[in-house]
C-alpha cells in the first residue's frame, strides 16, 4: 500500500495530481489523502472546488479530503506529520495569472520533507 498526500488549492493542482496518479494508483489499495490550505484573508471557494474534482476524478480511490485554515506551510507540514504519506504531491506555485517557476512553499517542502515530493506541472494561467 502507497499513501499520497496532495496539497492542493486549485482546481488545475487537483487536475494535474490527478493525470499523475492515473497510473500510479491500486485502488482498493493506495490511499489518497487531499489536503486544501486556506489562508485567513481568503477565500475557501478554490479549496472546496479542488476538493469537489479530487472526489469526482479519484471515485474508484475514495480519497479523503481536508480543507485546513492557516498558513500553508505549517499547514501542510502538519498534514505530513499527521497521515504519513510516503509521497507528497504538490503544484509548482500558487497557481496566479502570471506565476512561474516552484513558489516558495513547493521549495520549502522539497528542502524540509524526508520523503519523494513531486512537483505536477499546471496549465499557465494568463
Amino acid at each position: 500500500m502507497t499513501r499520497f498526500l496532495v496539497a492542493t488549492n486549485s482546481v488545475h493542482v487537483t487536475a494535474a495530481a490527478v493525470d499523475y496518479l492515473e497510473d500510479r494508483l491500486e485502488p482498493g489499495t493506495d490511499e489518497v489523502v487531499v489536503v486544501g490550505v486556506t489562508r485567513p484573508d481568503a477565500s475557501d471557494r478554490d479549496v472546496a472546488d479542488a476538493a469537489n474534482v479530487a472526489r469526482a476524478r479519484l471515485a474508484t480511490s475514495t480519497p479523503t479530503v481536508e480543507a485546513r485554515e492557516g498558513t500553508v506551510l505549517p499547514e501542510l507540514l502538519a498534514a505530513v506529520d499527521e497521515h504519513d504519506p510516503d509521497e507528497l504531491i504538490v503544484g509548482p506555485n500558487r497557481g496566479g495569472a502570471g506565476a512561474a517557476g516552484v513558489g516558495s512553499t513547493a521549495q520549502a517542502l522539497l528542502a524540509e520533507l524526508d520523503r519523494p515530493v513531486v512537483v505536477v506541472p499546471t496549465p499557465a494561467l494568463s
